[in-house]
């Protein structure tokens, strides 16, 4: 089957959390025989964020860490119609321009032959319900929201024909144990500092833990503004910029812990939907202590990480784990256990095939026979 994800960007995760995703589905269907290509617009904001901050050797990095994925750049001039012409299922990103949302739509309205999907994981449908509430999406067969909140949301508001919940997860091919390293820290934690939608959390729950615990601590990220950067550097955590995803589970290899920071939108409207990372922090075998959020869903055990209701309990968590490694081995076991059994980006592929099926797309069953015949 050919599949077409219209994304913000793949090439760059600059700031976009999505990619690390997407990437990992695409090179899950190429595993299974699928053709799978990405489009990107040319003006993507991540991409220029990520050439102005690294430069082109940021871009050639994507294609030695990916060979097998394929992202093509659209501009104003852009064919849609013929890239699309052969296409057997169309996921559009909801970052995408809102008129070519709608061109699409237009096209399956049309009598496009391709399935067409919208997917949704971000938090507009709350906080700027009016950017989701005028997109044409009355053409498309389904809507893939990474949340159930989300989906309820969508539902409520009579914005799709069939929703679907589709969490985020962990890539596994990339993401995974690398016992092998030596401990270089105490504490990584990876994540950007945004617009002020977690400022006061990230000192309660990240900043001030490691300055009285004096851990050696590093923080990977961008969009720190000055002031941040200045209370990281008086707090005695390094502060390194951007990584490449890639290079991620080398980085949680070398560190006891991390933890995860929820951005008040989704602890507030959109609860149960956690960041990738925690996803991805699971699924390489470190030990997570999370700042408050409700797992509503139950996506993970109680044993699977630590929960820290307030700054006390996050250093008091931190210490534990840093003086009984037994308690902390067992954690990440656990964690790791459950990304393996529910949270891969095969499991959230599987997943997609089921909703095809429901939803009849020509070539579906018989994919899924072969997949069947080849395990």
């Amino acid at each position: 089957m050919r599949f077409v994800f219209y994304t913000h960007s793949l090439v760059s995760d600059w700031n976009h959390g999505n990619a690390h995703f997407l990437r990992g589905v695409l090179r899950d269907l190429a595993a299974r025989g699928h053709q799978a290509i990405a489009l990107e617009p040319q003006d993507a904001w991540s991409r220029r964020n990520l050439l102005a901050d690294k430069g082109p050797a940021a871009i050639e990095r994507f294609r030695r860490d990916f060979p097998e994925l394929t992202s093509r750049q659209y501009g104003q001039d852009f064919d849609h119609e013929a890239a699309l012409e052969t296409a057997d299922v169309v996921v559009v990103h909801e970052w995408t321009d809102p008129a070519l949302i709608a061109r699409i739509g237009s096209m399956r309205r049309q009598g496009a032959g391709f399935t067409l999907i919208f997917h949704d994981t971000h938090h507009r449908a709350v906080s700027n319900e009016n950017a989701i509430a005028e997109m044409m999406l009355r053409d498309y067969d389904a809507i893939l929201a990474f949340g159930e909140t989300l989906r309820q949301r969508y539902l409520d508001k009579g914005w799709g024909r069939q929703v679907h919940t589709w969490h985020e997860a962990a890539d596994t091919r990339l993401f995974k144990p690398l016992p092998d390293f030596e401990k270089t820290g105490d504490l990584v934690w990876i994540g950007n500092w945004g617009d002020d939608e977690r400022t006061a959390e990230l000192v309660e729950f990240l900043i001030e833990p490691a300055e009285a615990l004096q851990l050696r601590t590093v923080i990977h990220g961008v969009r720190y503004p000055d002031a941040a950067q200045a209370r990281l550097a008086r707090a005695g955590i390094q502060y390194q910029g951007w990584i490449a995803n890639a290079d991620v589970p080398l980085a949680f290899a070398r560190h006891s812990m991390t933890v995860h920071v929820p951005r008040r939108p989704y602890v507030e409207a959109l609860p149960g939907i956690p960041t990738i990372r925690v996803f991805e922090a699971l699924a390489c075998g470190i030990p997570l202590i999370s700042a408050p959020w409700n797992d509503t869903e139950g996506l993970f055990r109680l044993s699977d990480f630590l929960y820290a209701r307030n700054g006390a309990e996050m250093r008091a968590h931190m210490r534990m784990l840093l003086n009984e490694p037994e308690a902390a081995g067992a954690l990440a076991r656990s964690g790791l256990e459950t990304i393996n059994q529910r949270h891969t980006c095969a499991h959230r592929v599987d997943q997609l095939f089921g909703i095809l099926a429901e939803i009849g797309t020509p070539g579906v069953l018989e994919a899924l026979e072969n997949r069947e015949a080849a395990q």
